[in-house]
Formats: structure tokens, C-alpha cells, sequence
């Protein structure tokens, strides 16, 4: 069959409409409890996993509902997942040779805080002890304004927390109550330090020079020297994620971004989100 000209024009067309509504097509969105976002095809959701699949491809991925705290799908519905239940039972598992510590009234735990690159979804177990110890420093700074509490001494918590299996990894994945219980606390104050880093380059310019009088004092002659020089900078961006439970309800949660793009800049937002927590008092 001879195909005409016009009609060959407009097969090109058609295939290249169809091939735009293809790439324009809304997607779902997989907000996993580590903060990525996954823009994909949700293909299977089962009690426990959700398989999906990424633009472009017919790969098929699986992944385990307990990473996920929510899926917005292209249609505007939205679906949470609770996981306390397996994270419970996870917990049992971990914890199954340490007996809960009796519960020490108006005591609080700090525990250990994540510090996560968003971009590569790594975490540092170095930074995590460090954010932890800071946080902590600062409620024992604080201690009067915090009254009745007690702070937990940091050892106790940390070493609980190891006999029971639990780190700066699956802290996010046990249950606030199963935590108390490890604990002996009947208050704990969580957080989470998320961050990316970008870089810039600064010039700076310096200027030199001498001047020559000739002898009949109107000809000036000049000798200029300028030197740039470039420096390339750091900018650390923050995302500070900071909650408390009191026997096991969280009673404050709040999320506060530094206002200086500096490497330490999330020390002031967690200042800054304590000082107005339901536990502090101004005195």
C-alpha cells in the first residue's frame, strides 16, 4: 500500500502527541520514613510490600511497607502506612533477653539523632553521637528550666539501647512505647538532622601600584598591579526534625530549617525548638 505524503505528516504528529501525553504523565509519590521521596508507578501494594516501577522503565522494585510512611498517587489520594505493629514485633525480637526497666517518673531520654545526607541517603554514626551529646548538654545546661524533669544520663540510654539492638539506623523504625519501656522514661525527645550541601566561589581583588612625576610635574605615568583570587565555599542546608512523647502521646513536633546556610547552623535550630517546647519554662 502506497502511503501518501499528508497522511505520513500526520502519523508523525500522532506519535509525537502520544509520546508527550507519555512524559507528561502524573506519577505517584513514595515518601519513605527516611525523608526521599520516590517518583514512580505504583504497580502492587500487599500487607508487606509495595511494588512500583520508575519513569521509563518496566523494571519491577520492591520495597518493604515498613520504609514507608505515606504514597500519594497520581489520582490525589493519599494512603499512610502504620507499621507499629511489625516494628513492635521487631522490637520484641531485638529485645527479647532485656527485661523493661522499671519506669523512672518525670525522667526523659535523649535519644540518638540521625544525621542524614539527603542527597545519597547516608547517615554518619559519628555526627549521630554528636547531635545526640549536643542536644543533651543542652537540657543538663538547662536543667532549671526544665523542672520537674531529669535528664537520663546519656550512658544509661545508649547502653540500653545496644543491649536491645537498637542504633542511629532502626531508632526511627521502634515504637515510642517499646522505647520507654527499654528506657525506664517516661519522656523522650526525639529528633533528626537532614542536610545537603552546596558550593560557591568567591573572588576577591587586591590592586597595587606606584606613580611617576615627570620633572616638568605634568606627565604622570602609573604602574598597576591586580591580583583576584577565588575561593570556593561550603553551604550546608539543614532540615532539623525535632518531637517529644510524654508516656508515650507525642505532645510537640516541629520542623525548622536554620537560617544560615553555615556547617553548624542546625545547632541554633535545635536551641531555637527546645527553648519552645511544651517542657520549657523561662525563668
Amino acid at each position: 500500500m502506497k502511503i501518501t505524503k499528508p497522511f505520513l505528516v500526520l502519523l508523525v504528529l500522532l506519535s509525537a502527541c502520544v509520546s508527550f501525553a507519555q512524559s507528561g504523565k502524573k506519577l505517584d509519590k513514595i515518601i519513605k520514613r527516611d525523608y526521599q521521596i520516590i517518583e514512580c508507578t505504583v504497580l502492587k501494594i500487599s500487607d508487606k510490600t509495595v511494588e512500583y516501577s520508575l519513569p521509563g522503565e518496566t523494571v519491577q522494585i520492591s520495597l518493604d511497607v515498613s520504609q514507608i510512611a505515606k504514597i500519594d498517587f497520581a489520582s490525589g489520594r493519599s494512603q499512610t502506612f502504620d507499621v507499629s505493629a511489625n516494628a513492635s514485633t521487631t522490637t520484641q525480637s531485638l529485645s527479647q533477653n532485656v527485661s523493661s526497666a522499671d519506669i523512672k517518673h518525670n525522667t526523659i531520654a535523649v535519644l540518638p539523632i540521625p544525621y542524614v545526607n539527603a542527597d545519597n541517603q547516608q547517615g554518619s554514626e559519628d555526627m549521630a553521637k554528636f547531635a545526640q551529646n549536643d542536644l543533651y548538654n543542652k537540657l543538663l545546661d538547662k536543667s532549671s528550666n526544665i523542672f520537674p524533669l531529669t535528664v537520663q544520663d546519656l550512658r544509661t540510654t545508649n547502653s540500653l539501647l545496644h543491649k536491645a539492638g537498637i542504633d542511629h539506623n532502626n531508632i526511627d523504625e521502634t515504637p515510642i512505647e517499646d522505647l520507654e519501656k527499654i528506657l525506664g522514661v517516661d519522656n523522650i525527645v526525639a529528633a533528626k538532622v537532614s542536610y545537603t550541601i552546596g558550593t560557591g566561589t568567591t573572588a576577591t581583588t587586591y590592586n597595587s601600584g606606584n606613580a611617576k612625576v615627570s620633572n616638568n610635574n605634568k606627565k604622570v605615568t602609573t604602574n598597576d598591579i591586580s591580583t583576584t583570587t577565588a575561593n570556593d565555599q561550603k553551604y550546608y542546608y539543614y532540615t532539623v526534625y525535632f518531637d517529644m512523647y510524654r508516656n508515650t502521646d507525642k505532645i510537640y513536633s516541629q520542623t525548622r530549617k536554620p537560617l544560615l546556610a553555615v556547617k553548624d547552623g542546625w545547632m541554633d535550630s535545635i536551641s531555637y525548638l527546645l527553648k519552645r517546647s511544651p517542657i520549657y519554662v523561662k525563668k
